[in-house]
């Protein structure tokens, strides 16, 4: 019961954050164009950790992982990027956050399963 309280009250600090970069954004449009873009990175990274992906990596770079891997989301988000900055999702990645995508499916499981099992057998 403490922790939901404790969320609650964080839950109301993040929309009172969420309004403050908002008008800091759209001020910062006229005033200082490179605090506007900080701040929209930010956003996008804050996107991309609401459905689910790492809080660090930017949804760009997620659906360029995706598209490589065939995955349909990721080649239709890329397709609209890219129409509006060409081969956005190809500069975007971010080798070094969230998590990479394998071209099959399966070579997820296994690829994290391998680990596991090597260390079964080395006891």
């Amino acid at each position: 019961m403490k922790e939901r309280a404790i969320l609650a009250g964080l839950f109301l600090l993040c929309l009172v954050a969420g309004l403050f970069a908002a008008l800091r954004m759209a001020w910062s449009i006229i005033a200082s164009p490179a605090r506007a873009w900080k701040l929209s990175v930010a956003f996008d990274q804050l996107g991309n950790a609401a459905a689910n992906g790492d809080e660090d990596e930017t949804i760009s770079s997620r659906a360029a992982k995706a598209r490589r891997a065939g995955r349909r989301w990721g080649c239709l988000l890329c397709g609209l990027l890219d129409r509006i900055d060409p081969d956005h999702c190809e500069k975007s990645i971010e080798h070094d956050e969230g998590k990479p995508y394998a071209a099959d499916p399966a070579a997820d499981l296994v690829a994290s399963a391998a680990p596991a099992a090597a260390a079964v057998g080395d006891r």
